[in-house]
């Protein structure tokens, strides 16, 4: 190639071929970053632990080992090991059509999983997005051979980002069942680390465990990324009730509190989601309740998911845990709500306007008779949740 060619790499290469639009291009160039640079005016390094640079909106990498093929086999998975050059020749993996072609996720050398520890991670989020892929017996076996103290090093950005990517795929609870496959729940997920031996709750509303429970409810609300999150916060404090009294959970949503925090604070995840997650863990019985409770516990439910802009998150995750249409009332009681108007006479009066609002709604709410025991929607959601912590 000329000196001033470059290739085409990895996922965007791959997407092409799967009929997709890259959403990022990266490309390789061969040669040192001297040379790099004297024939691509205006690039400049970003990167600050390994070589990394900026062209005209693009990334570019020298290829590893120097060369195309080494550069290739020193990828994370064979389905991510392609490269187009500027003649568009395809350069390929040994593997890399065949897993292509049949879907499989295969670490492209035998040491490909360790050699960068991240790609644990990478590796359970391209199974969350594509769903029907199988993830190849040897990525985990290499997972199961992962120093745990290499991943434990990462910056706790990288797996926030790759955990952030798996909530918005097709099957985000595939992330973490990768990750317990791997034995990698540990450290960075360690409250789901024994989720797999924990009952999710008293037959017959559960016959699975926690782990599963967790993920069947995060599958449930796919497409939803922060509904996702706070189905992956709502039951965590289930692993840490007294195991005598298994296979209940009494007090799970206060213990959850603090874990989801514990959790939060590990990832640095965004402020939004931290709070996101505790009222997952706190209010997800009483979401499942909902119609049983008095009208001044359902408005204030409703209202405090609506001033956090987290109502349709959040009542997605209450449907999908409780197993029956709850959200459809909460968002009619919303509507009632913000229907309600402060007389002028209780304007600028402080913390009592507040209050004198919040009675005006409960009344509203009471008024239109939301709450309706013996219905057949009430029935329909007892069935789900009469027993279900």
């Amino acid at each position: 190639m000329h000196e001033d060619s470059h290739y085409l790499v990895g996922g965007a290469v791959r997407d092409l071929l799967l009929g997709d639009i890259p959403k990022e291009r990266d490309y390789a160039f061969p040669g040192g970053a001297d040379a790099f640079m004297a024939t691509h005016e205006g690039a400049r390094r970003v990167g600050r632990t390994i070589d990394v640079w900026l062209w005209r909106g693009c990334e570019f990498m020298p290829l590893r080992g120097g060369t195309i093929t080494s550069d290739l086999l020193a990828r994370d998975l064979t389905v991510n090991a392609m490269a187009l050059d500027d003649a568009g020749k395809l350069h390929c993996h040994p593997l890399a059509l065949e897993d292509l072609a049949k879907g499989c996720l295969r670490p492209a050398s035998p040491t490909a999983m360790a050699d960068e520890p991240a790609r644990v991670f990478r590796l359970a989020r391209f199974a969350a997005r594509w769903p029907d892929w199988e993830v190849h017996e040897d990525a985990i076996r290499q997972l199961r051979r992962m120093s745990r103290e290499d991943v434990a090093a990462l910056p706790a950005e990288r797996v926030c980002r790759e955990l952030r990517k798996a909530l918005e795929c097709p099957r985000p609870g595939r992330f973490f069942e990768v990750l317990a496959a791997g034995d990698m729940l540990r450290p960075w997920f360690e409250e789901l680390a024994d989720a797999a031996a924990v009952p999710a709750g008293p037959k017959p509303y559960h016959d699975e465990s926690l782990l599963e429970h967790t993920c069947q409810v995060m599958d449930a609300v796919a497409g939803d990324p922060m509904a996702a999150w706070m189905a992956l916060c709502h039951d965590l404090g289930k692993g840490a009730t007294d195991p005598a009294l298994w296979p209940s959970h009494h007090g799970h949503e206060a213990a959850g509190v603090e874990l989801v925090e514990r959790l939060c604070r590990r990832l640095s995840m965004p402020t939004l989601h931290c709070k996101a997650g505790t009222l997952a863990a706190e209010a997800h019985m009483r979401g499942g309740r909902y119609l049983w409770c008095r009208a001044g516990t359902r408005r204030d439910l409703v209202w405090r998911m609506h001033r956090l802009g987290l109502s349709e998150p959040f009542w997605r995750m209450v449907d999908a845990d409780a197993g029956a249409q709850v959200g459809i009332h909460a968002m009619r009681d919303l509507a009632v709500l913000q229907s309600v108007r402060l007389p002028e006479e209780w304007w600028d009066r402080g913390d009592a306007s507040g209050e004198r609002l919040r009675i005006l709604q409960c009344q509203a709410l009471a008024h239109h008779g939301t709450k309706r025991a013996g219905s057949a929607d009430s029935q329909c959601v007892s069935l789900a949740i009469e027993t279900r912590d």
